[in-house]
């Protein structure tokens, strides 16, 4: 039983290796025995494409599971990577319309990625197709939804293709902005400023809300040499050495994405 091989490995200071199922969103199949039975569950990901690997704690009953590790495949084995931003960003030394750099969180760990977006106008009365890579595809719908109804945009005859760089997967409802500023930049074909970053929750009413741990992203994306940080409103007391520009509709920030203010 699960308390024998416990109480095997505890009297004899012995491993004890168990094999069991992975469900296909990577949990463990079957009954939650095995997992009980360990201290420390961990998952690798990472896509085969893609040289990196994420180590995220599942469970942990000696620290937070809020932490991840970044190792990259070399050709002596897995290696530690000091700054993962570095991963995620590609090279940036032009403006590119579509593009705009997220400062993430994991846990308490800033991690800065690329959201790239792309729109296809399409001939009347074609069905848009939306494509979304490392984010959540009703997240998306939204966002198009209150650009919208809030901002007077037209996404509807227009296929709309999302992506976050590096393979990374962002799950921060603080990616709205983000996602807004991609958006619009590749409708209106104007780039968002190479030394830029955005970050900030959008509600269906169209306010920019704050999120949590701002300074935190702001020094992260200073450290690396961002000078500029589209945030919400409120934020623009914080001290972090950037030119914060804040907003606090989303209405706002499309004037100012699209120089009209």
């Amino acid at each position: 039983s699960a308390q024998e091989l416990i109480r095997f490995a505890k009297e004899r200071g012995t491993a004890v290796v168990l094999v069991g199922h992975v469900t296909k969103d990577g949990s463990i199949a079957g009954p939650r025995v095995l997992e009980h039975m360990v201290d420390t569950v961990l998952s690798f990901e990472g896509e085969r494409s893609h040289q990196y690997r994420i180590l995220r704690a599942i469970k942990n009953r000696f620290g937070g599971t809020d932490e991840i590790g970044v190792f990259s495949m070399q050709t002596e084995g897995l290696a530690e990577v000091g700054n993962p931003s570095s991963l995620f960003l590609t090279h940036r030394d032009d403006a590119m319309t579509g593009a705009t750099v997220f400062p993430a969180l994991e846990g308490t760990r800033p991690v800065l990625v690329e959201i790239q977006a792309l729109t296809v106008r399409l001939a009347s009365g074609a069905t848009p197709r939306r494509a979304v890579v490392g984010w959540d595809s009703g997240r998306l719908a939204m966002i198009l939804a209150v650009l919208e109804a809030r901002c007077g945009l037209s996404f509807s005859n227009a296929e709309v293709y999302l992506n976050i760089a590096g393979g990374y997967r962002v799950q921060d409802p603080a990616a709205d902005l983000a996602v807004a500023a991609a958006l619009i930049s590749a409708m209106s074909e104007r780039p968002v400023p190479v030394d830029a970053v955005a970050f900030g929750e959008v509600a269906l009413s169209g306010e920019i809300r704050p999120v949590a741990h701002g300074p935190l992203r702001l020094k992260e994306a200073s450290k690396l040499g961002f000078e500029r940080a589209l945030v919400p409103a409120s934020m623009t007391g914080e001290k972090s050495g950037m030119k914060l520009s804040g907003f606090k509709t989303l209405a706002s920030f499309v004037d100012h994405m699209m120089g009209r203010g």
